[in-house]
C-alpha cells in the first residue's frame, strides 16, 4: 500500500463509554458548564472593552486568555455535545484534522499567554516603578502576536506529520474529540517520529515555560513577603492567585497526558481532565 494513501474518509468519536441515559445527563451538565464558560469569558471581554480603566497590559493579556479559552472550548465541546445526542454520527477526516490543528494551536497559544501573564505580574510586583517603561504597549502587542504565530506554526508541524500517515481502519477514536494521540493510534504506520516530536514540543513549550513561571513566582513571593503592609500583601496575592490556579490546571493536565507513561485504566480519567481544561478554565 502507498504510505501516503488515506483510505479512511471519516471517524467515529466514541466519547464517554456510558449508558444512553447517562448521555442525556452528561449533555445537560456539560451544556450548562459550557454556557457558563462562554458567559464568563464574554463578561470579562465586555468589561475590558467598555471600561477604559482596564486598558492596561495586565487586562490586555487577560483578554487574550479569555479569547483563547473561548476558542479552545468552542473547538471541542460542541462536537462532544453533538456526539452525546447522536453517538453514531461520524466526523469527516478533514473535519477531524482541522479540529486537531485548532486544539493544538489554542493549547500552545494558551501556554505562551500564561507565560506572558506571569512576566507581567513579575514586573508589576518586583519592579513597580519601572512597570510602565518595561510593559510598553508595543511590547505587549508584539508578545501577543508572537504567541499566536508560534502556536499556529507549531500546531501546523504536528498536523503535517500526522497527514503523512496512512489511515486504513479502524475508524473509532476513543475520545470525545480528535485529540492527536487518540488519532495517531489509528494510523497504519510507525508513529515513532510523531511521538518524539510531541515529546520534544512538550519539553520546549511546556517544561521550559513552566520553569519560567515558577522562577517568576519565586521572585514575586519574595517581593510580597517584603511588603510590610498586610493589606498590600493581600492585594498582591489576589492579583496572582487566579493565574496560579489556571497554570496548575492547564500545565498539570497537559503534562499528565503527554509526558507520563500510558495507563490502561487512565482513558476515561483523561477524557474528564481534557473536558474540564477545555471548558472550565476561566481567567
Amino acid at each position: 500500500m502507498d504510505n501516503n494513501q488515506t483510505t479512511v474518509t471519516d471517524f467515529i468519536l466514541l466519547g464517554f463509554l456510558v449508558s444512553p441515559k447517562m448521555h442525556l445527563v452528561l449533555f445537560g451538565l456539560f451544556f450548562l458548564l459550557y454556557t457558563f464558560t462562554l458567559l464568563g469569558n464574554g463578561v470579562i471581554l465586555g468589561l475590558i472593552c467598555l471600561d477604559s480603566r482596564l486598558h492596561t497590559p495586565m487586562y490586555f493579556f487577560l483578554s487574550q486568555l479569555a479569547i483563547v479559552d473561548t476558542s479552545y472550548a468552542s473547538n471541542t465541546v460542541p462536537q462532544m455535545l453533538e456526539n452525546l445526542l447522536d453517538p453514531a454520527k461520524p466526523i469527516s477526516f478533514a473535519g477531524c484534522i482541522m479540529q486537531t490543528y485548532l486544539f493544538l494551536m489554542f493549547a500552545l497559544i494558551e501556554c505562551l499567554v500564561l507565560v506572558m501573564m506571569s512576566y507581567d505580574r513579575y514586573v508589576a510586583i518586583c519592579h513597580p516603578l519601572r512597570y510602565t517603561l518595561i510593559m510598553r504597549w508595543g511590547l505587549c502587542i508584539a508578545l501577543a502576536i508572537t504567541s499566536w504565530a508560534c502556536g499556529s506554526f507549531l500546531a501546523l508541524v504536528h498536523v503535517l506529520l500526522l497527514l503523512r500517515l496512512p489511515f486504513c481502519g479502524p475508524q473509532e477514536i476513543n475520545h470525545f474529540f480528535c485529540e492527536i494521540l487518540s488519532v495517531l493510534k489509528l494510523a497504519c504506520a510507525d508513529i515513532w517520529l510523531n511521538k518524539m516530536v510531541i515529546f520534544a514540543a512538550c519539553v520546549f513549550i511546556l517544561v521550559g515555560p513552566l520553569c519560567f513561571i515558577l522562577i517568576s513566582y519565586t521572585h514575586i513571593l519574595n517581593a510580597i513577603l517584603r511588603i510590610h503592609s498586610g493589606e498590600g500583601r493581600k492585594k498582591a496575592f489576589s492579583t496572582c492567585s487566579s493565574h496560579l490556579c489556571v497554570v496548575g490546571l492547564f500545565f498539570g493536565n497537559v503534562i499528565i497526558t503527554y509526558m507520563t507513561p500510558n495507563s490502561r485504566n487512565s482513558g476515561e480519567q483523561r477524557k474528564i481532565l481534557f473536558y474540564f481544561t477545555a471548558s472550565l478554565i476561566l481567567p
